[in-house]
């Protein structure tokens, strides 16, 4: 299958440069996969589609202040990205530009806070050690992660979802940023049951596919953790008969992560699994999801649940109708 299948045409004007308030005022198309019927909503309507007993689960990671900025000695500027903790104080990075940060070289970020390199990671990456090694001072130094089409800064709080509450990722979880505490309350009125899983959000998510041919693409690891009540409550949803509704990719890799694993009474590890056309879903009933780069691993992903000829139409009516893409966009249910 070549990437290029999963291509389309996007205006510049039409990526989103900012949050709507409130958030979920934003719209929503909703996608019926056994009847190939679009409907076009607001993101609260979302509520008329779930039903008393249906499960949402939810990605409560959240995102670190993960952008830095350094000066080697020279006076030479070097953008960093932490990647992934590897212990307190040192981390794997992205930096930029790579090629001015070897083995050895000192960068300085105030008078409070200065890195050394220790070495090259896998792909590019660099091994970071901060000094002083303490996480919470580097977090206070760092800014917003926004992805490169975002031109705006925004504060962290509103590239964060209003349930993120275990810190790891350095991008947002963008399917659950629409939900709000009034609009999760108004679902549990209603019947609707919620669970957690955490997947932190690392390099893997945006990294661009390079291949031509989408089998040949590796997915980096990133951690995943599912609690035992998460897996309980999984198992009643499932005797029950009602749906389990994931919000985001991320949500669908972790539960399809674990479908193919062992049973237990929690799961926690490293998940690289890449889901592209054809996939068998094991767990995911139904998928809150935003809208996606173009030949980006997310677009496969969702293209694998609905359909990849359903997706590309929905794709193209979304560009007709002006719907916001990217981080910041609307949103598409698929049931």
């Amino acid at each position: 299958m070549k990437v290029s299948e999963f291509d389309y045409e996007l205006p510049p004007e039409l990526i989103a440069q900012e949050p709507v308030e409130p958030r979920d005022a934003s719209r929503l198309m909703v996608l019926h996969r056994k009847t190939r019927q679009i409907e076009h909503r607001i993101f609260r309507e979302i509520i008329e589609y779930l039903e008393p007993g249906d499960l949402l689960v939810l990605n409560v990671s959240k995102v670190i202040p993960a952008r830095l900025h350094a000066k080697k000695k020279t006076g030479a500027s070097i953008e960093i990205l932490l990647i992934e903790r590897l212990e307190e104080g040192i981390w794997k990075c992205l930096v930029r530009p790579g090629q001015k940060v070897k083995k050895g070289t000192e960068l300085v970020i105030d008078d409070e806070l200065s890195v050394v390199c220790l070495g090259r990671g896998e792909d590019g990456t660099r091994i970071l050690k901060f000094q002083p090694q303490d996480d919470r001072l580097i977090f206070e130094k760092g800014r917003t992660p926004l992805p490169p089409y975002i031109k705006n800064e925004v504060p962290l709080e509103r590239y964060q979802t209003v349930y993120a509450k275990e810190e790891g990722s350095v991008a947002a979880p963008t399917a659950g940023l629409h939900f709000t505490p009034e609009l999760i309350e108004k679902l549990r009125e209603k019947g609707v049951q919620f669970a957690e899983v955490v997947l932190h959000v690392g390099i893997g998510t945006f990294r661009p596919v390079k291949v031509e041919e989408v089998e040949k693409h590796k997915m980096h690891e990133e951690f995943y953790q599912v609690p035992k009540e998460t897996v309980k409550k999984l198992r009643e949803t499932r005797e029950r008969g009602n749906r389990i509704v994931a919000v985001g990719t991320t949500t669908v890799r972790t539960l399809e992560t674990i479908a193919r694993l062992p049973e237990q009474e929690e799961y926690v590890g490293k998940t690289d699994l890449f889901i592209y056309p054809p996939f068998e879903f094991k767990l995911v009933d139904a998928l809150v999801t935003n809208f996606h780069l173009p030949r980006s691993t997310l677009l496969m992903l969702v293209a694998a649940f609905a359909g990849k000829e359903f997706v590309m139409e929905a794709y193209r009516e979304a560009v007709k109708r002006r719907y916001r893409f990217f981080s910041f966009g609307d949103a598409m249910l698929i049931l």
